[in-house]
């Protein structure tokens, strides 16, 4: 997945990781860990070069207890390094999944928590200092490596891993692209298909069977219809005259496509003209600061001063966050999001190959929810869109029959 990769063994025949250990064991280094396990399956996705387990895709439920696998990455020694398992997976290491040396069988979460801890006290009394993702970290694991590790000082490790996947490589670019264009195609088609009279549950069943269709994982779709704020899925019609708003989220071999597209049944009028003319120029203003090097903040700032001109500023709302494996992934660029959490690259320089989503909401005091969202790549001279079409008023019905 990674251009930059590391190897397994100096001396063995080399063995390619799918990501770039350096780094990696750069951002432990300087978060003063010995070794993490990761235990979320993103990350493990990502530091498996895109290995997911089909069997839990879409749930961790099993018996009595749940799916925990876990990666134990050694700080400069990958060759120590291990995956832990459901057993089904020995399927996965048969097809040569893992870069790992070692896959060991868990049944349950306590299961894994013994076999993390069983691996790191192997490793040694060097191991003092372990991350672990405490939000995907089952309370019954945690408690097992505490108590069995009294020795070990257990620290977050979201940070350094977030870091390691901010910077997106040509492969995950083109990942995102496709999921983008593959998102915006399905909601034109849907928006296209459907005259006056659907329903919004009808609408969000059709975006799901396009996007499936084209090869994505629906995730989600926000939507709302006429009037109404109101962005949950139901009876409610799409009418004649009525606006619509179609936000969704499509995944594609794991990177998530994020859009929000908006169309009419009828023809807009210079009351929806202008407001949309005025959250896509905030859109553009944001995406003018946007290249290598630029703080974060700066996307903001720039947004920000063609916001607060505008006649319906009190009614508008900016967002702009990263996206990759999850949403809301770095660069972090506020604290004042809809998703709390620091604003960490406000002040810091843009990377090449990180990549943002930027939206603007209006809700119009008289004609309901106007939204678009963008989704923008990082580059050395500025940046590109994926999926940069359909922004305008999109007619309802041009294609039913």
């Amino acid at each position: 997945m990674n251009e930059s990769r590391g190897s397994l063994s100096a001396t063995a025949e080399a063995t390619p990781l799918p990501f770039d250990s350096a780094r990696l064991d750069g951002l432990l280094d300087e978060a003063g860990m010995d070794a993490v396990v990761i235990s979320s399956k993103h990350n493990i996705q990502y530091l498996f070069g895109g290995y997911r387990f089909f069997f839990f895709d879409h749930f961790d439920a099993i018996g009595v207890s749940r799916y925990l696998p876990m990666l134990v990455y050694v700080k400069g020694r990958p060759e120590q390094s291990t995956y832990i398992g459901q057993g089904m997976e020995s399927y996965e290491k048969e097809l040569g999944k893992f870069w790992t040396p070692s896959f060991q069988a868990s049944g349950t979460s306590l299961d894994s928590a013994r076999l993390a801890v069983d691996h790191l006290q192997k490793l040694g009394p060097n191991v003092k200092r372990v991350g672990i993702e405490r939000a995907f970290l089952a309370a019954d694991a945690a408690e097992l490596m505490l108590r069995e590790l009294p020795g070990v000082t257990f620290v977050e490790a979201h940070l350094p891993l977030e870091r390691l996947r901010a910077r997106k490589t040509r492969e995950e670019l083109d990942l995102l692209r496709t999921a983008s264009e593959l998102v915006v195609d399905s909601m034109l088609a849907v928006i296209a298909s459907h005259g006056p009279g659907a329903t919004k549950l009808e609408l969000v069943e059709a975006l799901r069977r396009e996007e499936v269709n084209r090869g994505l994982t629906f995730e989600y779709c926000l939507t709302t219809a006429g009037t109404s704020l109101n962005r949950a899925p139901s009876e409610q019609v799409w009418g004649a005259g009525d606006i619509l708003s179609l936000d969704s989220g499509g995944n594609y071999k794991g990177y998530i496509g994020d859009l929000c597209r908006m169309a009419i049944q009828g023809e807009p009028d210079g009351e929806l003209e202008d407001p949309l003319g005025e959250v896509d120029a905030i859109l553009m203003a944001a995406r003018k600061p946007i290249r290598s090097g630029v703080k974060g903040g700066d996307i903001y700032a720039s947004a920000g001063e063609v916001l607060n001109k505008s006649s319906y500023a009190n009614s508008i709302e900016f967002v702009a966050h990263g996206m990759g494996l999850i949403s809301h992934e770095a660069p972090r660029l506020t604290s004042h999001g809809p998703v709390p959490y620091p604003a960490y690259d406000a002040a810091r320089p843009l990377e090449p190959g990180m990549v943002i989503s930027i939206e603007t909401t209006l809700a119009h005091p008289r004609r309901g929810f106007i939204k678009l969202e963008d989704t923008v790549a990082v580059t050395d001279s500025g940046w590109e869109a994926f999926g940069d079409r359909g922004r305008g008023w999109n007619r309802g019905g041009a294609r039913a029959t």
